[in-house]
């Protein structure tokens, strides 16, 4: 209702990422979510995000994301640009990224970092326009959409 930020995750997704700190404008980014697997914490809402006034999660179930190119723009920060797909609609989007950070070894051995991406939208940019006006004036939804993503990266071994 405008009135606070509804936040949600999506619980189904994949993606790959090669990295080399030593060449990181030639890092690849590719990543796939299932908009099914939105959850706000609300059945109801979640239900019409799922619906064609939203993602259209029957016709259109995954959102994709793939990168165009890596800048450096400072210490451990990075501006990752690509093309982001939601509802079969394609825009350019830039991810502000801070991370990777210094690789740990897990458990098993195997190297691990982490980062984290953020960038805001226009969701109507994707064709998704539903809104309802309010009887106190006003919209009930905004058009900006925060996206924040937090990822865990093990570097795959040699087969």
């Amino acid at each position: 209702m405008m009135v606070a930020t509804v936040r949600g995750q999506f619980g189904k997704l994949t993606g790959k990422v090669r990295w080399d700190p030593a060449k990181p404008s030639e890092a690849r980014v590719e990543a796939q979510v299932e908009v099914g697997s939105i959850d706000t914490r609300e059945p109801k809402r979640d239900a019409h995000l799922r619906s064609p006034d939203f993602f259209d999660a029957e016709k259109f179930p995954t959102m994709t994301f793939r990168s165009t190119s890596v800048t450096p723009v400072g210490p451990g920060r990075y501006r990752l640009s690509g093309e982001l797909t939601i509802r079969g609609i394609t825009r350019p989007v830039v991810f502000e990224v801070e991370g990777p950070g210094q690789p740990v070894r897990g458990m098993g051995g195997e190297l691990r970092t982490g980062a984290t991406a953020t960038a805001k939208i226009n969701r109507k940019d994707f064709g998704i326009t539903w809104n309802r006006v309010l009887d106190t004036g006003g919209v009930a939804i905004g058009e900006d959409v925060a996206i924040t993503v937090d990822v865990a990266l093990v570097q795959k071994t040699a087969r």
